[in-house]
């Protein structure tokens, strides 16, 4: 019996270690898997704190890129400014000159004349101041005239002389005033010559700044794509995401990821989609879109496992040329969707996005007016569509008319309507 007890109690410590050996093997790679999420997640975490540096770094050199390429341009203008007054006023000093040349020409003409006139007056004048007084007396029956005759031929002569002097005068006044414009012409050739140097120096500098905007905005793009595809890793991880059929919440969700304004958003969303109630009756076909549109369509609807064929989108307008296409809440072309896609997955959680989603379509619209200066804090200098002059606006109503379509319907009457249905959204 003690025997048999003896072997129950061997048997029974024998299960207790053999089981706490096998559970302890389980949960050292738990501890382990929990202490890697946590590097993974810190690694994570790092790798976005590093990208958010870059973009603020090459954000900031966008901006002084963007400054610099501003300020040439702004000296290309005023130097394009000299260069045309410089132009104008040579312009000017040949017309001039070429009109004093015209008038010396007269004045030489009418000097020649006179010369004829002198000449013929001299001739005259020699041959009867050459035969003697008596001569002439005894051959002309009045002595009186004969001696008239020649104090009129003495007169004439000199005022002759003295009507010489006269267009001589005008001559070299006019020849005077010709080389003051030829000097001048020169002087403004020299100025035009100088600055069409300048010009050229500040235009190839102006290039130069373009293409370090461009890099940079190609690598400020190519950091928000890395920090999207960061973002959707970690939602996958976290699973997070965001879904709600309610319009209210989803304005509020996309406010609070972008800072676009909740009654901005919901006035935007009530004039594109009676905030997503009317999101097209037309399938792609009656929509008359593009073809390079039709195929974007084509492969969000594939993604999305949706038939294209019987997903609907806005129809052509009918009171003025132009196709259909735009889906859901947001009233996005195809082409615009996808260039919103990642950011839209990273702040909703969803990937792929969906265009017929509530949250993603308002998400989509509320990056769009973002990027577009919606938030900015100044109003925004703009050439009117209307007038063409320059004037200010607000930036909501900046970002609205870059979001239908510039044009001055865009301006006077897209933008105040949205502005007039903001206060909407506080009676949801």
């Amino acid at each position: 019996m003690i025997i048999k007890i003896k072997r129950a109690v061997v048997l029974t410590i024998a299960i207790f270690m053999v089981s706490f050996l096998f559970f302890s093997s389980f949960s050292f790679p738990v501890v382990q898997l929990a202490k890697g999420a946590d590097d993974l997640l810190e690694e994570y975490k790092n790798k976005e704190d590093d990208l958010t540096k870059d973009l603020e770094k090459a954000q900031d050199a966008y901006d002084r890129y963007t400054g610099d390429v501003q300020r040439l341009q702004g000296a290309v203008n005023s130097t394009q400014s000299v260069i045309n007054q410089a132009a104008n006023v040579i312009e000017t000093a040949e017309e001039i000159i070429i009109r004093k040349e015209g008038e010396i020409k007269k004045i030489e003409d009418t000097i020649e004349k006179q010369k004829e006139i002198l000449v013929r007056l001299i001739q005259e004048a020699y041959y009867n101041y050459s035969r003697p007084l008596f001569y002439v007396a005894i051959n002309n029956d009045n002595i009186t005239e004969t001696f008239a005759m020649r104090d009129h031929l003495s007169g004439l002569k000199k005022k002759v002389v003295v009507m010489m002097d006269e267009i001589k005068q005008s001559q070299q006044v006019l020849e005077n005033e010709k080389g003051e414009l030829q000097e001048k012409k020169q002087e403004h050739e020299e100025i035009l010559e100088e600055k069409q140097d300048e010009k050229n120096i500040l235009v190839n500098e102006k290039e130069v700044f373009e293409q370090k905007v461009a890099a940079k905005a190609a690598t400020i793009s190519e950091i928000q794509q890395k920090l999207s595809e960061l973002k959707n890793d970690l939602n996958k991880i976290l699973g997070k995401s965001y879904d709600t059929g309610d319009v209210k919440d989803a304005i509020k969700f996309a406010n609070k990821q972008t800072g676009v304004s909740k009654g901005f958003l919901f006035g935007m969303l009530s004039i594109e989609s009676r905030l997503g109630a009317s999101v097209g009756g037309c399938d792609y076909k009656e929509s008359r879109m593009s073809d390079y549109r039709k195929t974007l369509f084509k492969d969000i609807c594939e993604e999305l496992n949706y038939s294209y064929k019987k997903m609907k989108v806005s129809c052509p307008p009918a009171s003025y040329s132009g196709t259909g296409g735009a889906m859901g809440a947001a009233q996005f072309m195809s082409d615009t969707w996808m260039g919103y896609k990642s950011q839209i997955a990273a702040t909703t959680g969803h990937n792929p996005p969906d265009p017929w989603n509530l949250v993603d379509g308002v998400m989509a619209m509320a990056l769009k007016l973002k990027n577009d200066e919606a938030t900015a804090k100044d109003d925004i200098r703009i050439i009117s569509p209307c007038s063409n002059k320059k004037i200010y606006v607000d930036p909501e109503i900046y970002a609205s008319m870059k979001y239908l379509g510039w044009s001055c319907y865009a301006l006077e009457n897209y933008g105040p309507r949205i502005q007039s249905l903001k206060d909407g959204y506080d009676k949801l």
